[in-house]
C-alpha cells in the first residue's frame, strides 16, 4: 500500500510538471511583452477579503504566497506524516542515506553562496534560497528520462526532497519569524491543541476540518507569521488510522483530494505569479549581479556536491545504503536534479529579500533561482539519460546493503 501511493504521489507530481513549466513560461513571456505594466500592477493590487467582521486585505501577489501556499505546505506536512508513520521514513535502515543527503544538499548550497558571498559581495540575507527542492520539477524531470532507471532512484528522490522541504520548513520557522504577534499565535496554537483531541476521540466531518484550516491560517495571518508552518503543523493533527466504520484513512483522504488541487492549480499559480521576470531595461551587470551568481552556483555546484557527498560518505562509513539497483553515477543525476529549486527557493525568496515582485533583489532572485534550476534540469537529464540507457546495473547495488566505494581487502584499485 505505502507504495502505491507514492507511485501514485509520483505520477501526479510528474504531471503536474508540465503545468508548472507552462506557467513559468507563460510567466516570463507576459512579463516581456506589451501586456506586462498590467501583469505586475495586477500581482501589486490589493484585494479584500471580508466575512461579516472578518477582514483581510493583501496583494495579489501575497494572497497566492500566504493564502494558496498554505494548501501546499498542508499537502507536504501530509505526505511528511504519512511517510514517518507509514511509509519509507519509517524505515531507519531506508531512511539514513536519503537523510544525510538531504542535510548535505542544505550544507553545500549554503557553503558555496557564503563563499561566493565573501568573495564577490552577495547579500548574505540570501544564503537559505539555494538550500530548497522542488518536488513537483525535479519528478517531471525524472519521469521524462526515468525509464530504464531503478525504481529505487525515484524513491530516494522523494525521500529525499520530503527530508528536504523539512529543513526548509525549519528555515522558515527560524529565519522568518521575527516580530511575530503572539495572541493570535498562541489562540492559534490552542486550536491546534483541541483539534489534536478531539480528532482522536471523536469523527470530525470534513467541512469542519476544512473551518479548523480556515481559523488556524487567518490566525497565523494576524500573527505575522508564515502560515506555511501552521499548515504544516495543522497536517500533523490529521489522524492516519482508518475508521472503523469505512476503513478510510482521513489523511489519505486529504492526501489524495487536495494532490490535484495542488498540482495543478497551486503550483502553476504561484510559478506565474513568482516567476514573471522583465528583461526590459536588463543590464549586463543586474544578470551576472552577486546575488544572482551565487544563488545559481549554489543550487547548481551545492547540491550536487552536498548530496552525492553525503550519499557517498553514508556508503562508505556503512551507515547507510546506496538506492537498491543503482549505479553512483545514477545517484550522482539524483544529485544534480536536487539542484531545481524553482518554485520552493523562490518562495525562500520572497521571505529573505521582502518587496515587490519586480524589485531589483526580487529581480536578481528570480534570475539565479531559474537559471540554477535549469542549468541542473539540463544536467541531470544529461546524466541520468546516459545512466539509464542500456546500463546494466551495478551487481554490487543489487543489495540493500552497499559496499563502500574503495576497495575490498586484498584488492587493488585499477
Amino acid at each position: 500500500m505505502a507504495r502505491k501511493l507514492t507511485l501514485d504521489f509520483l505520477k501526479t507530481e510528474a504531471a503536474s510538471g508540465s503545468a508548472l513549466a507552462l506557467a513559468a513560461i507563460a510567466a516570463v513571456a507576459i512579463a516581456n511583452s506589451p501586456w506586462s505594466a498590467e501583469y505586475f500592477a495586477w500581482l501589486k493590487s490589493d484585494h479584500v477579503l471580508q466575512i461579516g467582521p472578518i477582514r483581510l486585505e493583501e496583494t495579489i501577489s501575497d494572497w497566492i504566497k500566504e493564502g494558496l501556499m498554505a494548501i501546499f505546505f498542508l499537502v507536504v506536512g501530509l505526505e511528511i506524516k504519512y511517510e514517518i508513520v507509514r511509509g519509507e521514513l519509517s524505515d531507519p535502515k531506508k531512511l539514513a542515506t536519503p537523510v544525510l543527503a538531504a542535510l548535505g544538499g542544505m550544507a553545500g548550497p549554503a557553503a558555496v553562496y557564503l563563499l561566493l558571498s565573501g568573495a564577490i559581495g552577495a547579500p548574505h540575507a540570501g544564503w537559505p534560497i539555494p538550500l530548497a527542492t522542488d518536488i513537483a520539477f525535479a519528478l517531471a524531470i525524472f519521469g521524462f528520462v526515468g525509464k530504464g532507471l531503478p525504481s529505487s532512484l525515484r524513491v530516494f528522490l522523494l525521500t529525499l526532497a520530503i527530508v528536504d522541504d523539512l529543513g526548509a520548513i525549519a528555515l522558515i520557522a527560524v529565519l522568518f519569524s521575527e516580530g511575530a504577534n503572539w495572541t493570535p499565535l498562541f489562540w492559534a496554537l490552542g486550536a491546534l491543541a483541541l483539534g489534536a483531541v478531539a480528532a482522536h476521540r471523536i469523527r470530525i466531518p470534513a467541512p469542519f476540518w476544512v473551518l479548523g484550516f480556515a481559523l488556524v491560517w487567518y490566525l497565523t495571518v494576524l500573527s505575522g507569521l508564515s502560515t506555511s508552518l501552521t499548515a504544516v503543523a495543522f497536517a500533523m493533527i490529521v489522524p492516519i488510522k482508518s475508521r472503523a466504520e469505512d476503513g478510510q484513512s482521513p489523511l489519505k483522504e486529504a492526501m489524495h483530494d487536495l494532490h490535484p488541487w495542488n498540482a495543478f492549480l497551486v503550483l502553476p499559480l504561484f510559478a506565474f505569479a513568482k516567476a514573471g521576470v522583465s528583461f526590459a531595461g536588463l543590464s549586463m551587470e543586474q544578470a551576472f549581479a552577486p546575488l544572482v551568481i551565487a544563488i545559481a552556483l549554489g543550487l547548481f555546484f551545492g547540491k550536487q556536491i552536498g548530496v552525492l557527498g553525503a550519499a557517498w560518505l553514508a556508503s562508505a562509513l556503512r551507515i547507510g545504503a546506496r538506492p537498491t539497483g543503482a549505479s553512483w553515477l545514477q545517484v550522482y543525476g539524483v544529485s544534480l536534479l536536487c539542484g531545481v529549486g524553482f518554485t520552493m527557493s523562490l518562495f525562500i525568496g520572497v521571505l529573505a529579500f521582502p518587496g515587490a515582485v519586480d524589485s531589483p533583489e526580487q529581480v536578481e532572485v528570480k534570475l539565479g533561482v531559474i537559471g540554477g534550476s535549469i542549468l541542473s534540469a539540463i544536467a541531470a537529464a544529461l546524466v541520468l539519460g546516459f545512466a539509464g540507457r542500456g546500463r546494466q546495473a551495478d551487481p554490487a547495488a543489487l543489495h540493500p546493503e552497499v559496499e563502500p566505494l574503495g576497495p575490498k581487502d586484498g584488492q587493488k584499485l585499477t
